[in-house]
């Protein structure tokens, strides 16, 4: 009867175990000198279209327009919070919009929040213009991010490769 009960008991711990969650994955530490204000500087420096690129421009959703006039300005220090859950609104009805994942990246990063900031410029890189300035700006956040953490090379090179591939020549004019 005793072996019955131990295998009883250790059955329900092993059962209970499974049910325990994993603890939460510590964001990865930021560098000493993490500056969100020089990473956004480098943001909009890459944002830049050089003479003579191709330029890709998204599709603009009217919605947008009129949700980023009622933000205003999407990097006031004292409307971040606010503008943060205005964007995770509108990404709940646009998921897909790569120029509200950029907006909320880089509100992320004001924020100090490079985990955010790193998950949503990867998506807005993913759906977003595979050429020019826009494709540019979300590569380089990603790279930020990754200067912020202290990267392994491996990461931080790809990053720099797909910024750098986002750079096309455009079509010669006859």
């Amino acid at each position: 009867m005793k072996l019955v009960a131990t295998c009883a008991a250790a059955a329900l711990l092993c059962l209970l175990a499974g049910c325990a969650s994993a603890p939460p994955v510590p964001a990865p530490p930021i560098t000493a000198d993490f500056d969100p204000a020089a990473m956004i500087a480098a943001i909009d420096q890459a944002g830049v279209a050089e003479s003579r690129e191709l330029v890709v421009r998204p599709l603009s959703n009217g919605n947008i327009a009129g949700l980023k006039e009622d933000l205003g300005d999407l990097r006031a220090p004292d409307r971040l919070a606010e503008n943060a859950r205005q964007l995770d609104l509108a990404l709940d009805t646009h998921p897909d919009d790569a120029e509200l994942l950029q907006a909320r990246a880089e509100n992320a990063i004001l924020q100090r929040d490079l985990v955010t900031a790193e998950r949503m410029a990867r998506r807005a890189a993913a759906v977003g213009a595979q050429a020019g300035p826009h494709c540019r700006r979300h590569w380089e956040t990603v790279v930020q991010v990754l200067l912020a953490r202290a990267p392994d090379g491996d990461a931080l090179a790809e990053a720099e490769a797909r910024r750098d591939a986002c750079t096309v020549a455009a079509p010669p004019r006859y």
